[in-house]
């Protein structure tokens, strides 16, 4: 989803500082990414083997665990759940991954987790089904709402990233604390994800000067 090019101006207007970054990073994309991830159930597994892994380790050893069944793709809820655990230790799986996406596996098989209905459901709503998953914490279920559901009102206040670039954007000393984060983000409302993606540009910029 992409919001209207007057919500965006509305947006900078409310928080003139936020616009002026607006105005020297790439133009908020919208999300979902069309075509990124075959379905919900292949974003999730990728975000639980990527979970605190450098990028490369993170492919090699999701790209062992999709060979171990036909095709392509990441193995089916079903197949996951009829693998042995030798082999998807073998392929990389650390212990907590592997209990993580047989979890995923097992709720969507037995019905618990119904991701073909999940976009329907509250930011709040969504975020308790999925942390109710062993290994998906907030962090997770609050990117899966922006990257895969396109939702535009997320704000991840524990994440480093957005911290560190709400300290660079206001020229603070510090990173803002969580708290200090989500007062400072009313402003940016119903736009947080859009503000949230600005400040992980800000916080990328090497030589950032606004603020």
């Amino acid at each position: 989803m992409k919001p209207a090019p007057k919500d965006l101006r509305a947006l900078a207007r409310r928080d003139p500082v936020l616009g002026a970054a607006m105005r020297h990073v790439a133009k908020f994309p919208g999300f979902p990414a069309s075509g990124h991830y075959r379905s919900h159930y292949d974003a999730l597994t990728h975000a639980i083997v990527f979970q605190q892994l450098a990028g490369k380790a993170a492919a090699t050893i999701h790209g062992r665990v999709c060979a171990l069944t036909p095709g392509r793709h990441f193995p089916a809820a079903a197949e996951l759940l009829a693998l042995p655990d030798a082999k998807l230790r073998g392929a990389g799986l650390s212990r907590n991954k592997l209990r993580a996406v047989r979890d995923l596996s097992a709720r969507i098989e037995s019905g618990a987790l119904l991701l073909a209905r999940i976009a329907r459901l509250s930011d709040e709503r969504v975020i308790e089904q999925l942390i109710a998953v062993y290994g998906i914490g907030v962090w997770s279920a609050q990117m899966f709402l922006m990257f895969r559901l396109g939702r535009l009102d997320v704000m991840p206040i524990d994440d480093l990233g957005v911290r560190e670039g709400a300290k660079r954007l206001d020229g603070l000393a510090e990173r803002p604390t969580p708290k200090a984060l989500l007062a400072r983000a009313e402003a940016w409302r119903p736009l947080r994800s859009v503000a949230t993606w600005i400040l992980y540009r800000v916080a990328d910029a090497e030589d950032w000067t606004e603020g």
